[in-house]
């Protein structure tokens, strides 16, 4: 089996949870990747952007002739692969995988919808339903859709075509979290200090401005807490505005993805996603996943994917209500309530590692007697 595409395994690790995955349950995977360098933000910017495709259109065509010495290097190597994983972010390297291997299995790894994504980021219109044909093309070039939640699998033209394979943390985020928790945070009096932190990028489904109120709204309680921001997107002005004279909010536009899972292991809490929008009820975000795998109590949206993925495990409060998840900071600020929500969580973390994750794909693969 290959995985092919210009997929960034750095910046968005999902591949590389499928890769390791697969390779747990014995399956050998060439990597094929010449990454395009591009961001998921910046991607959905060039395709919202009509002027900026023929910068998007060069480095795709360098990527792709790389890949096709690639391909004929490989076969003469190795022969016809019985199956290929399309990276995510493969919307257009789906299209070339067909080209190629048109008697192989191909299999996209299709976690973004880029019309939903986009609408979900403020578009509208004729670039949306362009983008909605984009998925569309890109799943029709595909015979097996490997999708994040069954709401996404649902999503699909042909739903039959789709298997649900849970995000997941890459090992890193695990082996930060055995590392020893730091004493927690204690203020002048000696009261226990709870340290939260929110990284992402500010997209609507992720609820920032929700988030800022409720942290505003414990800390003038008088909760003791103190909360690492990571990040910048278009709610990050808004959410500023609402900590703006919140004591104890550090902010950090942008941290190395290799220094990330320390920060967010030093943590007692990683914060998930908050909102109502539409996309923001359809996901669990990978910030659920590796918080949880780095070992702090994850927070997040009381969604039908997130409660099914990682319900027991993780603390819900209701979607868009900075109320809720206000007292819900509160209560773990109790070390008994923060350590009783540490128990819980370590006992999922087993169900986020690579070769569980993957288990849908492999079985989906044997069946098809593909790999």
């Amino acid at each position: 089996m290959i995985t092919f595409g210009t997929y960034d395994a750095v910046r968005h690790p999902r591949t590389a949870v499928l890769v390791a995955g697969l390779r747990a349950h014995g399956i050998k995977v060439t990597e094929l990747n010449r990454p395009l360098g591009l961001s998921t933000a910046e991607r959905v910017r060039m395709l919202q952007q009509p002027w900026r495709l023929p910068v998007l259109a060069a480095r795709l065509l360098r990527c792709w002739a790389a890949l096709v010495g690639d391909a004929v290097r490989h076969r003469r190597a190795e022969g016809r692969p019985e199956a290929v994983l399309v990276g995510y972010l493969g919307h257009f390297d789906v299209l070339l995988a067909r080209l190629l291997y048109p008697r192989s299995t191909v299999v996209l790894d299709h976690l973004v919808f880029a019309g939903d994504t986009a609408a979900d980021r403020g578009a509208a219109g004729l670039r949306v339903r362009l983008l909605t044909g984009l998925d569309r093309l890109a799943v029709a070039c595909a015979d097996v859709v490997v999708t994040d939640t069954d709401e996404h699998r649902r999503m699909l033209p042909d739903p039959e075509k789709g298997v649900v394979v849970l995000v997941g943390a890459p090992d890193e985020w695990r082996t930060a979290g055995e590392t020893p928790a730091p004493p927690a945070g204690t203020g002048p009096d000696g009261e226990h200090h709870l340290s939260a932190v929110f990284f992402g990028l500010y997209t609507p489904l992720q609820g920032a401005p929700v988030l800022a109120e409720a942290v505003r709204d414990a800390v003038a309680a008088g909760a003791p807490l103190r909360v690492t921001m990571v990040g910048a997107g278009q709610d990050l002005p808004r959410t500023r505005e609402i900590l703006a004279g919140t004591p104890g909010v550090t902010w950090y536009d942008w941290v190395e993805p290799g220094e990330l899972p320390a920060l967010v292991a030093a943590h007692d809490v990683c914060l998930g996603i908050f909102s109502d929008t539409p996309k923001g009820l359809r996901v669990v975000p990978n910030k659920v996943y590796q918080g949880l795998a780095a070992g702090c109590v994850v927070v997040t949206s009381d969604t039908p994917p997130q409660r099914r993925a990682l319900g027991e495990h993780v603390e819900l409060v209701p979607a868009a209500d900075a109320t809720a998840l206000a007292v819900e900071l509160v209560r773990l600020g109790a070390p008994a309530a923060l350590a009783d929500a540490r128990d819980r969580a370590a006992r999922g973390r087993d169900r986020i590692r690579p070769q569980v994750v993957a288990e849908p794909l492999v079985a989906e693969l044997r069946r098809r007697d593909a790999p």
